[in-house]
């Protein structure tokens, strides 16, 4: 970690992305506020907002890859902050939810090339020894911009309304993307690309070849496998918090926010500790993070059902138990992803990850979106504990596959399998 902090390109990159994400929170919390709550959307209705960010990244996923990895990612992340900064601004004249799902996918689009961009640029920057805890200090970044997020945008939207908040977040993407000027031009990756071919290869080859990577390695294939379908699951109930918490008689109008700080806390404190033990086995964090997930929604659904009091006190916590084993999947999965990629191929992996991981996220809302009106929110929570606990116990038995290591030919990528998968 000290050695991270040394490193200017890094501190840079993350104190972009702390800045951008505390915007983004603001506005994500405004918006489920205003359209939840003042609004009083359907449960499908709030399934389209995820899906307005979520279609434009499942869709473009592998193209933005190949584009990372093609251009400039330094140039690729500043025009995005800028164009985003200009789209968030649309939101503080909607009137209509129909202008929120058109500016959020609009947003989407742009964010659908920022992140291959991002974790491009982050592979340039810092060394394979200095990964795991680099990717363990960005979940906690992450998760810390959670925390602060919902409680700056609750005190905002109460004292000035929720389209003051809006003009906060664009404000972020601008001093983002001034940030990012600073960081490092690209040399590694042109010159890997100089190496490896004298011209210019076709989309559809830099994705075969992104895909043939992924495929390559036993963990990166199963662990994307497990990745996908446990967030497809998690999303059934995930996207209809807001409207489980309806149900409650007398909940707070604020728990929906401390709930979503709760799950901050707890993916900042397992990003602390994935920081400080970096020689964990992935592959058996990620299933005990698929079982917590699910025990989290069960309990969630159960305390609502029998409309137990104190929920300012065990909604809260049981959004920490549920962002704290989030952040075990997540966390060891691409922290392992990108030190078995090599720095000019992780555009167009990345690109294939958030595509899979992205269709989850349009898939799962709808689902829960259907299931909530269909059967009832409560039924839908408890599907959803059942099918992540069911998930976790069937990963254990295809551990022993991924003990038995990679497909990859170098030394090194067969020494980091073995060290990160158990």
């Amino acid at each position: 970690m000290k050695r991270l902090a040394k490193n200017k390109g890094y501190v840079t990159l993350m104190s972009a992305q702390a800045i951008s994400s505390i915007g983004d929170w603001l506005s994500i919390v405004a918006i489920i506020t205003l359209v939840g709550l003042k609004w009083n959307a359907s449960p499908m209705e709030v399934s389209f907002i995820i899906l307005c960010l979520a279609v434009p990244m499942a869709l473009l996923g592998p193209v933005a890859g190949i584009v990372a990895d093609r251009f400039s990612r330094k140039t690729i992340m500043i025009i995005s902050d800028v164009v985003r900064a200009g789209l968030i601004l649309f939101l503080t004249v909607a009137t209509e939810i129909w202008m929120v799902y058109v500016t959020l996918f609009t947003v989407g689009l742009f964010s659908a090339v920022f992140i291959p961009a991002k974790n491009g640029k982050l592979k340039e920057v810092v060394s394979e020894d200095d990964m795991k805890g680099a990717m363990s200090i960005t979940s906690m970044i992450d998760s810390s911009t959670k925390i602060l997020g919902p409680l700056i945008s609750g005190v905002l939207v109460a004292a000035f309304g929720a389209q003051k908040v809006f003009f906060i977040d664009s404000a972020t993407f601008v001093i983002s993307a001034f940030l990012l000027f600073f960081l490092p031009n690209a040399v590694k990756v042109e010159a890997v690309e100089k190496e490896t071919s004298g011209e210019k290869e076709s989309f559809k080859r830099e994705f075969v070849e992104g895909l043939s990577h992924i495929k390559s390695s036993r963990f990166m294939v199963i662990g994307l496998l497990l990745t996908g379908i446990s967030l497809l699951i998690l999303q059934l109930a995930d996207s209809q918090i807001i409207v489980l918490l309806r149900e409650l008689t007398n909940a707070s109008p604020d728990l929906f926010g401390y709930l979503v700080t709760g799950s901050g806390l707890g993916m900042f404190f397992a990003g602390l500790l994935l920081a400080k033990k970096t020689d964990y086995r992935a592959y058996p964090v990620m299933l005990f993070g698929v079982c917590g997930i699910g025990l989290s929604f069960g309990l969630m659904g159960v305390l609502t059902h029998y409309d137990i009091g104190y929920s300012i006190i065990w909604g809260p916590a049981l959004g920490f138990t549920g962002g704290f084993s989030a952040s075990l999947i997540f966390v060891p999965f691409q922290a392992t992803a990108q030190v078995e990629t090599s720095v000019n191929m992780t555009g167009r992996v990345f690109g294939v990850i958030n595509s899979v991981m992205t269709t989850a996220t349009i898939i799962g809302p709808l689902l829960g979106g259907w299931l909530a009106t269909v059967i009832g929110i409560i039924p839908t929570f408890t599907i959803t504990s059942g099918l992540l606990v069911l998930v976790s116990i069937i990963g254990v038995f295809t551990k022993k596959k991924v003990n038995r290591g990679n497909k990859h030919g170098t030394t090194g990528e067969r020494r980091t399998s073995a060290a990160t998968t158990g």
